[in-house]
């Protein structure tokens, strides 16, 4: 044989072994991108919340690709990640409410919120605001209630689709406070929030972040908070309990994959967004939305989905809101 062969070989050799050595994550890099999907459009609060939690993971996860489903208050997104393989590379960002209320409001919902999908971590806490636009100009929480009384059924609100959680704030606060409300449902917060601005609605419900700048700029007013404490985003703003109405009613975001993932898929993503509610960077960010940040392990989330569940039967029965 050929000696300059046998050391082209030989060396060709020696340089795979050396990059192998030297690049541990060299066949993770073969890895599809994690997707992470949101069931709203982009500009919306789960959209922004998702695009900061791929930014964080992207140290541990390389490349992510946040993919925007939107429709049907998330369902959609939903029964995408349902049909994905557990293999920790589909999860999707959410609000609480297609985990916990959709239950009690479809009678034939396509998914079962509990063994349809793998809990990786609640990420957040946080509370709605109770929005006044250029339709009602309704200065505070008395106006509102002396507007809708005044005239029965004409007060409309939107939020981000029927049955999600902004849906059920307004329906509470309806029950709360006597008065009749119509629901406009659309297809996430930012197209809610154009309506609100063109004067099509007179209200919306939905998280604070949505609404806060405008608020600021004087373009609406968040008239009232649903939490039991002011939101340091608009520490001006009156709970509603401050208001006179006796409700305090809160919610979460959280991550979920396809029912069966588990081992590595599943402790690589716990343990991942665990370490982001911790980093200070993220909690600073994720406070400046009015977020609290919870980062919680697969077993409290699920935990916390089952409180929920318990806890928004009743209030939904009693209202006899069906959506299908």
């Amino acid at each position: 044989m050929n000696p300059i062969h046998l050391f082209n070989r030989r060396t060709l050799g020696l340089l795979a072994l050396s990059l192998a050595a030297f690049s541990p994550n060299l066949h993770a890099q073969d890895k599809p991108p994690l997707k992470i999907v949101v069931g709203f459009p982009p500009g919306g609060s789960a959209d922004i919340l998702a695009r900061m939690v791929a930014d964080a993971l992207r140290e541990d996860f390389g490349t992510i690709v946040v993919d925007n489903k939107p429709g049907a208050g998330g369902r959609i997104a939903l029964n995408a990640v349902k049909a994905a393989k557990p293999d920790g590379q589909t999860v999707i960002v959410l609000p609480s409410g297609p985990m916990v209320l959709f239950p009690h409001v479809y009678k034939k919902l396509d998914y079962d919120a509990v063994k349809d999908f793998t809990p990786v971590s609640q990420i957040a806490r946080f509370q709605f605001g109770v929005v006044s636009g250029p339709a009602s100009n309704a200065k505070n929480v008395a106006d509102m209630v002396a507007k809708a009384k005044s005239d029965p059924g004409n007060a409309s609100y939107g939020t981000p689709g029927a049955g999600t959680l902004p849906h059920f704030m307004g329906v509470l606060m309806e029950q709360s406070a006597g008065i009749s409300l119509n629901h406009v449902p659309f297809q996430g917060g930012a197209p809610a929030n154009n309506a609100l601005l063109g004067g099509h609605i007179g209200y919306k419900f939905d998280v604070v972040s949505e609404t806060a700048e405008m608020h600021r700029a004087g373009k609406v007013r968040i008239i009232a908070v649903t939490g039991s404490q002011r939101d340091p985003q608009v520490p001006e703003v009156p709970t509603l309990k401050e208001s006179g109405i006796n409700m305090d009613a809160t919610a979460w975001f959280a991550m979920y994959g396809p029912a069966g993932m588990k081992g590595d898929a599943l402790t690589r993503l716990e343990k991942s967004m665990m370490k982001i509610a911790r980093d200070p960077v993220m909690k600073d960010k994720m406070l400046k939305l009015g977020y609290e940040p919870i980062g919680s392990n697969s077993a409290d989330l699920a935990a916390a989905q089952k409180a929920d569940l318990n806890r928004w039967e009743k209030p939904i029965k009693a209202t006899g809101v069906q959506l299908d």
